[in-house]
């Protein structure tokens, strides 16, 4: 038997948005019934290299296939100026639940970047007015990419309004979809007045305050995944129909955890879990809804249905290279 070993470009080419997005639809679907194994998140905290490893295993079965993996995943915020390297950088094992042998090993960088586009773009599908056609992204780094790919999957997105401090970052991306989208710089106050609106930063202090939304914004808070980070004001969290991905993970390290922790935020503030909402147990957006607000922390069961549809594909057209790693 053989491994893939697929790198970058392998995981890229083989990860598109329309296939990613539903599968991760069905992982979250599949959690929801109890038809998932995914252990709580397992944090390696290194401060003195301000950063982080986090394990992430998992085991879904979603009714036509069934996968198993786990990420080693980590979160450094100094590696692009100090290194030259992406700030989350990842690798994933992928294994056949059968008889655990390791089917791939792939990078996970490129996957958590993509999985948890594909994620905002559930929620937003979910949570959004019917007809938002403009995103806000507050926040131009590299996952900004793929939030933009990814929730133009389940919206008509035409207009584009990206928000950061680095004008450089802003510039390329406008560099990357401006031929596809109009779009434009602007202030956090401006991309909050979107239909829709990412927040994809590691802040530690709320930047996206109560009137910097519209009445009816959809918020993908995506940059909270450890203990201390917040990009949103109390009040927001507070007002909103408030969906979480995962009650253990958002509790102890999503956009909540600031003010859960501090007792603002209880059980009676919390909508639903996304699964929810996906196998029709909860309502998605009503017309009585005005902000609406995606709790995400990254579920390993997420990656799992993303390395499931790479795998796949690359086996199908030939792609990474075999080998046989444990002789067998």
């Amino acid at each position: 038997m053989e491994t893939l070993l697929l790198d970058t470009d392998d995981v890229d080419a083989n990860a598109t948005m329309a296939e990613l997005v539903p599968a991760v639809r069905e992982a979250f679907a599949a959690y929801e019934r109890g038809d998932a194994q995914m252990p709580a998140k397992s944090y390696i905290d290194l401060p003195q290299y301000n950063g982080d490893f986090r394990s992430m295993p998992a085991y879904l079965d979603a009714g036509e296939w069934d996968a198993a993996g786990i990420k080693w995943v980590n979160a450094h915020p100094d590696n692009p100026d100090s290194f030259d390297l992406p700030t989350v950088m990842g690798t994933m094992v992928y294994s056949d639940p059968h008889n655990a042998y390791p089917l791939a090993i792939m990078d996970g960088t490129v996957l958590t970047m993509k999985r948890t586009g594909a994620a905002a773009a559930v929620a937003t599908d979910a949570l959004a007015v019917p007809d938002a056609s403009s995103l806000g992204i507050v926040g131009a780094g590299v996952q900004s990419y793929t939030q933009l790919e990814a929730i133009s999957q389940v919206r008509d997105i035409t207009e584009v309004v990206v928000s950061d401090l680095r004008e450089e970052r802003i510039e390329r991306f406008i560099a990357r979809f401006g031929d596809e989208f109009d779009v434009r710089a602007g202030s956090i106050s401006e991309a909050g007045h979107c239909d829709v609106v990412s927040t994809v930063t590691p802040v530690s202090e709320p930047i996206v305050d109560a009137d910097d939304l519209g009445e009816h914004t959809h918020v993908n808070a995506m940059g909270a995944d450890a203990a201390g980070k917040h990009e949103l004001a109390d009040e927001i969290l507070l007002a909103a129909t408030l969906v979480i991905d995962d009650y253990a993970q958002t509790t102890h390290s999503g956009e909540i955890n600031v003010p859960w922790s501090a007792g603002v935020l209880d059980d009676d503030d919390l909508y639903a879990e996304l699964g929810e909402i996906v196998v029709g147990a909860k309502a998605g957006r009503t017309d009585a809804d005005g902000v609406t607000v995606f709790d995400s922390t990254g579920l390993a069961i997420q990656d799992v249905a993303a390395a499931h549809v790479v795998y796949e594909h690359a086996r199908e057209r030939g792609n990474g290279t075999a080998f046989d790693l444990l002789g067998v």
